[in-house]
C-alpha cells in the first residue's frame, strides 16, 4: 500500500507538459461487433442423376470427384425385356402389314365387282372398313414399338447439371429401379453455408458483409463475403444462411471455414497508439484542458483497432471521453 501511494504521489507531482506538435480530438465511432462461427463449403444445389427405367447397370463412366457437363452420359441401364418386346412387336407388325395388304387387295377386287354390278354396295363398305381397321392396328403397333425404343434410349443416365460428382452409390451390375439415383452431382455454384444460433437472427440479413479466415482458403490478407440468402426455417436451433465469397474452392464440399459475422453494434473510442505512453506498467495519455494545461491521464487499453483513418488505432476502454483533446508527450 505504501508503494502504491508513493506511485500515485509521483504521478500527481509530474509537471504539466507543454502542448505537443500533434493534437487529436477523441470521438466515438460505431463499430460492428463480430461473432466467430464455422461455415461449410456447399453447393447451392446437389442434384441426383436418376435412372429413368429399371434394369441392370451395364456401364458407369464417372467416379467421385469427376467433373461432368449437363447432358453427359454417365451410365447405362439395360432392361433385357425391352429387347424381347421389340422382337415381339416386329413380328406382330409384319403380320399386320400382310393383313393390310390382303385387305387392300380385297378392296380393289370389290371396287371392280361393284362397277360390274356383281357385288353389292354393302360388301364394298365391309372391305373398306377392313382396310381401315388393318391400318389402325398397324399404326398402333408401330407407335408401341417407338415407345419401347424410347424406353431403351432412356436407359442412358444423363448428368442433370454441370458440376462435380460427389458420390456414386452403385456399381456395374447393380440392379436399379426407376427413379433410383446413380450419382449425386454438385452444381457449380459453391457458397458458404452458415449455421448460426437462433438468437443471432436479428443480426443476419441479405447483403451483410462477413469476414472469412483467409488461411482456410489458402489466401493472404483480409477476405470478405456477402450474405445472399437467409433461410426462413430454423434447423436444430440454428439459422441457416448462404454467403458468396470470392476464391471458394470447387472440389472439397463440406470443408469447414472460420467466419466472423455481425453480432450487434457498439460505440468505441479509438486513438493512435503513439499517443499512449507506458510507465511503471500503466498506460496513460496526455490530455489538454481548455486553459491549455496538459495532464497525464491513466487509461485502460483495449485491443488493437486499426481503421482506415487511424492505421495504428487502439481501442480505449476507460479514462477518456469523446471531445477530449490529446497531445503528444
Amino acid at each position: 500500500m505504501r508503494h502504491l501511494v508513493s506511485l500515485f504521489a509521483l504521478l500527481a507531482a509530474w509537471p504539466a507538459f507543454a502542448a505537443g506538435s500533434e493534437q487529436f480530438t477523441v470521438k466515438a465511432d460505431q463499430v460492428i461487433d463480430e461473432k466467430e462461427v464455422f461455415a461449410t463449403v456447399e453447393s447451392r444445389n446437389v442434384v441426383p442423376a436418376r435412372a429413368r427405367i429399371g434394369g441392370t447397370i451395364t456401364s458407369l463412366s464417372v467416379k467421385e470427384g469427376d467433373e461432368v457437363q449437363e447432358g453427359q452420359v454417365i451410365g447405362v441401364v439395360v432392361d433385357q425385356k425391352l429387347a424381347l418386346r421389340i422382337q415381339a412387336l416386329d413380328a406382330e407388325i409384319n403380320g399386320l402389314k400382310s393383313q393390310l395388304a390382303q385387305a387392300q387387295t380385297d378392296l380393289a377386287r370389290a371396287q371392280a365387282l361393284v362397277k360390274g354390278g356383281a357385288m353389292s354396295r354393302q360388301q364394298l363398305d365391309q372391305a373398306t372398313t377392313a382396310v381401315q381397321v388393318a391400318e389402325s392396328q398397324l399404326k398402333a403397333r408401330q407407335a408401341e414399338r417407338a415407345e419401347t425404343e424410347q424406353q431403351t434410349r432412356e436407359g442412358q443416365v444423363l448428368a442433370p447439371t454441370t458440376g462435380r460428382v460427389l458420390s456414386v452409390p452403385v456399381t456395374v451390375g447393380s440392379v436399379v429401379m426407376p427413379g433410383e439415383p446413380l450419382a449425386q452431382v454438385a452444381e457449380h455454384h459453391f457458397v458458404l453455408r452458415l449455421r448460426v444460433p437462433e438468437r443471432a437472427t436479428r443480426y443476419l440479413a441479405a447483403g451483410q458483409i462477413v469476414r472469412v479466415n483467409s488461411a482456410d482458403l489458402g489466401a493472404q490478407g483480409a477476405t470478405f463475403g456477402k450474405i445472399t440468402l437467409v433461410y426462413p426455417r430454423i434447423e436444430a436451433g440454428n439459422v441457416v444462411a448462404d454467403a458468396e465469397v470470392p476464391g471458394l474452392g470447387d472440389y472439397f464440399v463440406g470443408q469447414r471455414i472460420e467466419v466472423w459475422i455481425p453480432a450487434g453494434a457498439r460505440s468505441v473510442l479509438v486513438i493512435p497508439s503513439h499517443l499512449i505512453t507506458t510507465r511503471f506498467g500503466l498506460d496513460y495519455v496526455h490530455r489538454k484542458s481548455a486553459d491549455g494545461h496538459v495532464e497525464a491521464i491513466p487509461i485502460q487499453r483495449g485491443r488493437d483497432f486499426p481503421t482506415p483513418e487511424i492505421p495504428d488505432g487502439v481501442e480505449v476502454l476507460s479514462g477518456i471521453a469523446p471531445g477530449d483533446v490529446l497531445v503528444t508527450p
